[in-house]
């Protein structure tokens, strides 16, 4: 996200732009790692590769074109350039997601003012089976919101189902849209509003369905998920990062790897509390369980500590918030 930010959002970055971005650790792919290369300085959706082990697809913000970058999770560099052929231009790109069917899903979703694009777009094209520069033709959905047009930054496949959802973003707590049953082209595709979220910047779902983890810049929590709804919900252990903004399941289900902006942004895994690497229903950690610290040395401290800066965080912007609106009624 490109930050026309609220006070909130403005000073919470302030106070966060004084934190370390995580280091890659550990050895093999799927560890933490820093996104090396100065073409990719808007990172704003991650999805784990089923076809290439290690590899994570990503995608610039707003004002970069038609592109998704393949990115060794080994080495932090790019190992391939995608162009979309097929679509237009793109105007607010926010999040990628691998479907059951092969192929990657690109929401164009963004809004920044909140409504003043009466449709959004999805693109659509199978994950490459070599990784190369490669132009490939896109498939482009229109998309438009039951209940009206809206900001949004996630969007997640499911990975049994293979149907498309969005969470929208607001201060006050956004919704999770459900797409129809196919995507479709020539129409307008019409998402409908099943569920109530809190502020969102990426999700995904578990590699077998069953869990859907949304995170914000503070925060994500784990949600219970079948028959498409939303059910019990429990925190999950993030990072905290100079701006938050993507999350991704590895491919094997055995941890999360939470993804910022920036330059040089870094891509933190936690590991899943009980996961047995293969897919399973094990569940993210909980309130401190299993999470692996980014930089440090497995323990988890690193974690808690960031848990503890983002509740001063937020109170700080709290306060801030608190002042400008007693300043705005004055």
């Amino acid at each position: 996200m490109r930050s026309y930010l609220t006070v909130s959002g403005a000073a919470a970055l302030l106070l966060l732009a004084g934190a370390s971005p995580a280091a890659a650790s550990g050895d093999g792919a799927d560890r933490s790692f820093v996104i090396e290369d100065p073409r990719i300085a808007e990172s704003s959706g991650l999805a784990a590769s089923r076809a290439h082990p290690g590899i994570y697809w990503t995608h610039n913000d707003s004002d970069d074109g038609p592109y998704v970058y393949a990115v060794d999770s080994r080495t932090g560099k790019i190992v391939a350039t995608i162009t979309m052929r097929g679509v237009g231009q793109p105007r607010d790109v926010e999040a990628i997601s691998l479907g059951p069917d092969g192929n990657l899903y690109v929401g164009d979703i963004g809004d920044n003012l909140n409504g003043s694009w009466d449709h959004v777009w999805i693109y659509r094209f199978p994950e490459p089976k070599v990784l190369k520069d490669a132009t490939v033709r896109a498939t482009q959905f229109d998309v438009k919101y039951a209940d009206g047009a809206r900001n949004a930054e996630a969007l997640m496949v499911h990975p049994k189902t293979g149907r498309v959802y969005i969470a929208s973003k607001n201060e006050d707590g956004g919704g999770l849209y459900e797409g129809p049953a196919e995507l479709a082209t020539g129409r307008t595709n019409v998402f409908r509003r099943v569920g109530e979220v809190p502020w969102v910047t990426d999700g995904a779902f578990s590699p077998d369905g069953k869990e859907l983890v949304l995170r914000s810049y503070f925060s994500a929590r784990g949600y219970a998920f079948e028959n498409g709804r939303l059910g019990a919900d429990h925190t999950v252990q993030a990072p905290l990062q100079r701006q938050s903004e993507s999350v991704t399941y590895t491919a094997d289900g055995s941890a999360l790897m939470f993804g910022s902006e920036g330059e040089r942004s870094d891509v933190a895994r936690v590991d899943i509390a009980g996961g047995s690497g293969g897919g399973g229903s094990g569940s993210p950690s909980k309130d401190g369980g299993g999470a692996s610290s980014p930089a440090g040395d497995g323990s988890g401290n690193q974690t808690k500590g960031s848990t503890l800066v983002g509740a001063l965080v937020l109170a700080a912007v709290g306060a801030l918030v608190f002042m400008n609106r007693r300043r705005n009624r004055g």
